[in-house]
């Protein structure tokens, strides 16, 4: 368990060793791509490594617990049968004394099993309990690093997508831009031209009635050689 999560080394080892064929022939964006999945297959993996050993540790932890309750019973055990063998030799009762005696040597030996055995279990407590919370670490660690390639690679993914549609003079956006610009340039010249119409009919109209006007002698013909000599008359002196 811990040698498989320590570190992380194993875990890139295993996606060296499972890439290093063919890499060349199928490039560096089938490779990341790969190595992406391995990685997420890794974790799961991990993870359901990671509840076996707490599921085991748990298991453990009781197993120690149980053999220390029966530690302490055993130590009743041999004070309960010490009292015996006092009693007995207070009563004068030798052999009876010493048959006891046999009895505590035995629980006495017991008890030293016990107690290594408790030890033990104590001693393999710890470790596994160290090896679950070194995995815990590195598998939050490895989790947290490959949600920021993803993440990273799937920003950069939309960047460069944005970058090719936007980038190069023949695209479709620019096209579409460009076109854009021209229907917008003749509507501004069909508009002109349609003032401009509408100037000159304006000025054509006003031209035909002022005509009228002068050929029936209601307005003067200012335009006329009566009217310029009258005009240059005033110009003489006196």
């Amino acid at each position: 368990m811990p040698g498989r999560h320590e570190g992380g080394s194993n875990i890139w080892s295993k996606l060296l060793t499972s890439l290093r064929g063919g890499a060349s022939e199928l490039g560096d964006s089938w490779i990341d791509s790969r190595a992406l999945r391995i990685l997420d297959q890794e974790i799961r993996d991990c993870d359901l490594d990671l509840r076996q050993s707490r599921e085991s540790l748990a298991h453990l932890l009781a197993r120690h617990t149980l053999a220390q309750r029966a530690l302490v019973e055993q130590g009743e055990k041999i004070a309960e049968y010490e009292g015996y063998a006092l009693k007995a030799l207070e009563a004068g009762d030798e052999p009876l004394a010493r048959e006891v005696a046999d009895k505590i040597v035995k629980l006495e030996t017991h008890r030293g099993d016990d107690e290594r055995h408790v030890h033990e279990l104590a001693t393999s407590s710890a470790e596994l309990r160290k090896a679950v919370a070194m995995a815990e670490g590195n598998i939050r660690r490895l989790k947290q690093q490959l949600d920021t390639v993803k993440a990273t690679e799937s920003v950069q993914r939309a960047q460069a997508a944005v970058a090719q549609r936007y980038a190069g003079p023949h695209n479709k956006l620019q096209t579409a831009i460009d076109s854009l610009a021209r229907i917008k340039l003749k509507q501004a010249e069909r508009g002109a031209r349609m003032e401009a119409a509408t100037e000159l009919a304006r000025h054509d109209s006003g031209d035909s009635l002022d005509k009228k006007l002068r050929d029936a002698g209601i307005m003067p013909d200012d335009a006329g050689a009566e009217a310029v000599l009258a005009r240059l008359r005033q110009k003489l002196p006196g």
